[in-house]
């Protein structure tokens, strides 16, 4: 494989993308520009649908650079002809309260029965090939995320087998990796098979191809080349699309294909086409899902423009101004219960239309410190993730070069805002999902999901309806509400099992536990998930937590750092 040059840094001001230099000579100007057209020009010949980004990344190399892959299958044990969990409470997912004390028997990776413990013991479930004493705890739906990457495009030593256990540490069994962006789709639909097949641990993976026709390595110009397009990543395994920008002919075309086709859509309305497509346009469409409750939505609401005004000198590849609109945007709307916003959310509820509102990944924009100083990063972060983070005109979502206390006020109001919008839309019959959208702004895999339940119920979300839209709600939004996404007969064993009451406290679902202080006035740590089950096979959730703790301990070991807090100048 050749080594990256400093010709990279070139084509990073040319295209916007971020890849380190390693300057050995420096060529001439015209050698630079003749090496990156024919290096680019290979790339766009190999790129096949799907794998645009990846490709536009890594066009310096002879091939992209993937992630390491995920483990082995050595933590997770079963599936069993019979495993029975004994004495739990349920919540099933639906809306419904808790019930139970019950008995859930599971029957290879299928719910087969639900049995009440006030029966006498005779009538009680047979025992099984395991039994898992759960007396006193409390039983959920595996969680679904409903925004997901597959890594943080161009760091190198990216560990996906450090991703998968986070992620089922926190109850999450499946995830929708939404633009499939670090490996491709070609590799993420790889990795979906690998997982389905138990070849490596971590929750069923949803692929969805990226649509981005700006990308170097793009083809798309016309609208049959976005209808082939959609066919080809559809054939290539992709569960769906996410789109991100494009002209309206492009994005109606691709749209209209994937509805045909019967994959499902979402959409990253990027600033650089909702002012000709919010998420109204793209609705109508045929659209079935947005991500980020501050693009394309903020645009329809619009009553006294139809474009968002911003500063002379804002400019969209400056990310720190980029997201200083976004801060500002939903100010520049009609108010909360204004004709114009309910116009807007009566058609989305009538359009059956989700909204995957990712309100963890966006939370530093109203307070940084809170953000950057969580207290797992100190034990659970890996440094090269830290130093992805780390602020910075190289890394995407490191955007605070100089993130003012307006900026947090003004972030603050935007989430005020949201939230509300979000939460109506939600009490209309709306669809809402839970998407955490982790490994940029702080937010770490499986930690960000939990914080996201969080900021649901912070939006107004009683604590059943923000179960409900972690899972089967993500499940109706995945189109796999029939297998999965609720605790019921004949559906899948996707599991969470927690020590304690989750809708008491969702703090109780994060790796690092809740604070609490005991009659004798100590301190303790409680909760954790005890168990995930995906498809039946049980993940002891605390081993997959260890499994972490070592792995950021020897990569420190390793780079020299000391155990403790990461510094915010980086590494």
């Amino acid at each position: 494989m050749r080594t990256t040059t400093s010709i990279t840094v070139a084509l990073a001001a040319a295209v916007g993308l971020s890849i380190s230099a390693v300057a050995q000579t420096e060529p001439s100007l015209e050698e630079t520009r003749a090496d990156i057209e024919v290096r680019m020009a290979a790339a766009k010949a190999r790129t096949k649908a799907g794998d645009e980004m990846v490709n536009a990344y890594f066009f310096m190399e002879d091939e992209p650079v993937y992630p390491a892959p995920g483990d082995s299958p050595d933590r997770g044990e079963g599936p069993y002809s019979r495993l029975v969990i004994r004495g739990v409470y349920y919540v099933a997912g639906t809306g419904a309260p808790a019930r139970g004390p019950v008995d859930i028997v599971v029957e290879g990776d299928r719910i087969a029965a639900i049995s009440g413990t006030n029966l006498v013991e005779a009538a009680r479930p047979a025992s099984g090939d395991r039994e898992i004493d759960a007396t006193g705890m409390y039983v959920l739906p595996g969680f679904i995320n409903s925004h997901s990457h597959t890594g943080p495009y161009q760091v190198v030593d990216f560990s996906m087998d450090y991703v998968y256990k986070l992620w089922l540490a926190h109850g999450l069994t499946t995830v929708r990796a939404v633009g499939s962006h670090r490996g491709g789709l070609t590799w993420t639909v790889e990795q979906s098979r690998r997982l389905e097949a138990g070849e490596i641990d971590g929750p069923d993976l949803h692929a969805y191809a990226f649509f981005a026709p700006e990308l170097p390595t793009s083809s798309l110009r016309t609208a049959e080349d976005a209808r082939r397009w959609v066919r080809a990543v559809a054939e290539a395994g992709a569960r769906g699309v996410k789109f991100h920008h494009g002209s309206p002919t492009l994005l109606e075309a691709a749209m209209g294909e994937a509805r045909t086709l019967d994959i499902r859509t979402t959409m990253h309305h990027a600033q650089i086409a909702s002012p000709r497509a919010n998420v109204l346009d793209t609705s109508g469409w045929g659209l079935e899902s947005m991500e980020h409750w501050w693009y394309g939505l903020p645009e329809a609401l619009f009553e006294n423009q139809r474009i968002q005004h911003y500063p002379t000198y804002h400019n969209y590849e400056n990310e720190e101004h980029r997201f200083q609109g976004a801060a500002r945007i939903l100010s520049q709307a009609a108010p909360p219960g204004s004709d114009r916003w309910n116009e807007v959310m009566d058609t989305l509820v009538e359009r059956d239309f989700t909204i995957s509102p990712t309100f963890a990944v966006k939370e530093a924009t109203r307070d940084v410190m809170a953000a950057a100083r969580r207290e797992w990063h100190d034990t659970y972060t890996m440094p090269w993730q830290w130093k992805f983070y780390t602020i910075s005109r190289k890394s995407h979502g490191s955007f605070f070069f100089d993130w003012t206390s307006e900026d947090e006020a003004a972030g603050a109001e935007d989430y005020r805002l949201g939230m509300a919008f979000v939460n109506a839309f939600k009490n209309r019959g709306g669809r809402v999902t839970a998407g955490s959208d982790a490994g940029y702004v702080w937010c770490l895999y499986g930690f960000c999901y939990v914080r996201e339940l969080e900021l649901l119920q912070e939006a107004g979300f009683n604590a059943l309806e923000v179960l409900r839209a972690a899972t089967l709600h993500g499940a109706e939004a995945l189109g796999i509400d029939g297998e999965t996404g609720s605790i019921e007969l004949g559906k899948k064993a996707d599991l969470v099992i927690v020590g304690e009451n989750p809708l008491d406290n969702f703090k109780v679902l994060y790796g690092t536990g809740a604070l609490r202080l005991d009659e004798n006035d100590r301190l303790q740590r409680v909760g954790g998930v005890e168990y995930t089950i995906k498809d039946g096979i049980v993940y002891n959730a605390k081993e997959l937590l260890g499994d972490v703790r070592e792995m950021v301990a020897k990569d420190k070991a390793e780079r020299g750092i000391p155990e403790g807090a990461l510094p915010l100048e980086g590494l």
